[in-house]
């Protein structure tokens, strides 16, 4: 392993540039103008697979975007990891919040700022370059596939088609993949839990086009005045859903488990400090940590309608419209909680309005096993190049095509994430601390060496 390390030490900086060279690219899967950059990406990926010593790379076409595969079998009596990731990124608005251009990589205070700095094309790039490192030191113990994907950030909507199609190609003993944070820099962590997700949204009409407020207002139902009382009406006093059926499934913890769950280190003043709040705000009965990673939530992630103009245009709105995010646990199925949304919502509408509800994507939760011979791998690793052995945490993120793998593939996944919560993913200003970066560079190839000797013993 000595001359993976000395390997990597010596190529930093290209490793960085080279990344670089990808986030310039402005891979945004849910814009239609981006398509283009899309294929870039691929292109990108399929080069970078090539360069890195792998036997064969191909972009595969699928009815969205494109996936980019790549392979190097050395022996196929050795264990097969595939690592997935993804290449497309978030939308970058509002860009005035950004104090340097989003394609633009720039290095401040020891971190790379840019979209896609940390997700996912920071974490997922320290897997090519780990594999570099060892193919080109002779230091590969094992068979590695890459299946890098361009639709994740809209749900992965032609990932499981792909898997399906392409079954016995992604045949692997493990999926690895770095998506995921860790507690902090001294405290590093793997992910065991992610959350489902349901995302939806709702059109509430009114007048059949936008009337004058003064001639109309009070007489004929305002749509926004309608979907902001119906939002509000979604959760009650104590931040519980009120949907109909909502929580039959929710798998309550016991109190061992969420004992277990709080020896997690948390500093609730700083957390608060690091984004600017007074106060939390939650479920009651729930700690923040328990809030974000067993129980189920409701979100409005956007909100429009009307005239949102510089200056003052005086009209009642003939539409109003939400978009909604349901993170959910597991045991809840994200189409049965779309279908519960959707009855519901559209049940509590007056007569004054009409109302549609579309269910965008979504997917299950997932939650692996801690005795594992790949969470044992990745447990030995991380304390390899931390000196301290990783805590098992359940993230309030989604990755829905996580159990997907499970289901289609019949593989499981191992979530070896380095970012960290300051690196503000989805946010203006996306930043991947530099530590962390090579900090994934040096521990993902030990990951390989005990995941390889475990398989053998």
């Amino acid at each position: 392993m000595e001359k993976v390390t000395a390997y990597i030490n010596e190529n930093k900086q290209r490793f960085l540039d080279e990344l670089f060279g990808l986030i310039r690219i402005p891979s945004i899967s849910s814009i239609a103008d981006h398509k283009p950059d899309m294929q870039r990406a691929a292109e990108y990926w399929k080069e970078t697979i090539l360069k890195a010593g792998a036997t064969k790379a191909e972009i595969i076409a699928t009815p969205g975007n494109p996936v980019v595969y790549g392979e190097k079998i050395i022996d196929p009596s050795k264990p097969t990891v595939l690592v997935y990731a993804h290449y497309d990124v978030m939308p970058v608005d509002p860009i005035d919040l950004w104090k340097s251009p989003p394609f633009e990589p720039e290095i401040r205070d020891e971190k790379i700022f840019a979209r896609g700095a940390d997700d996912d094309k920071g974490q997922s790039f320290m897997h090519a370059k780990a594999f570099e490192a060892m193919v080109q030191t002779g230091q590969l113990p094992c068979n590695v596939k890459f299946m890098i994907e361009g639709e994740e950030e809209i749900g992965s909507p032609n990932l499981e088609q792909f898997c399906r199609d392409h079954k016995d190609m992604l045949k692997a003993d493990i999926i690895l993949v770095s998506d995921t944070g860790m507690i902090a820099q001294d405290i590093p962590s793997i992910t065991v839990g992610l959350r489902g997700l349901a995302y939806l949204e709702v059109e509430v009409t009114g007048p059949n086009r936008d009337l004058h407020s003064g001639l109309f207002g009070g007489a004929v139902a305002n749509p926004i005045n309608v979907l902001s009382k119906m939002i509000a009406s979604l959760t009650d006093e104590e931040n519980r859903i009120t949907i109909p059926g909502f929580y039959d499934k929710v798998i309550e913890l016991s109190a061992e488990e969420r004992s277990e769950m709080a020896k997690a280190p948390f500093e609730l003043e700083e957390y608060k400090k690091a984004i600017d709040i007074k106060e939390v705000s939650g479920e009651e009965g729930y700690s923040t940590i328990e809030r974000t990673g067993i129980r189920p939530t409701l979100d409005v992630c956007g909100i429009w309608g009307g005239y949102t103009g510089e200056g003052a245009k005086t009209v009642l709105p003939s539409k109003a419209y939400a978009k909604i995010s349901m993170r959910l646990v597991p045991n809840q199925e994200h189409e049965e909680i779309s279908e519960l949304f959707a009855r519901h919502f559209e049940s509590i509408a007056p007569n004054s309005v009409k109302v549609k509800v579309t269910n965008l994507h979504g997917g299950q939760g997932y939650v692996s096993p801690t005795d594992t011979k790949d969470y044992k791998s990745a447990s030995l690793a991380y304390e390899k190049t931390f000196g301290k052995m990783p805590i098992p945490t359940r993230s309030g993120g989604s990755i829905p095509i996580i159990s997907t793998f499970e289901r289609v593939l019949g593989t499981k996944s191992i979530l070896m994430g380095f970012g960290l919560e300051s690196d503000a993913i989805h946010s203006p200003n996306e930043n991947y601390p530099l530590f962390n970066f090579y900090k994934g560079l040096e521990t993902i190839p030990w990951f390989y060496k005990y995941f390889t000797e475990d398989q053998n013993a």
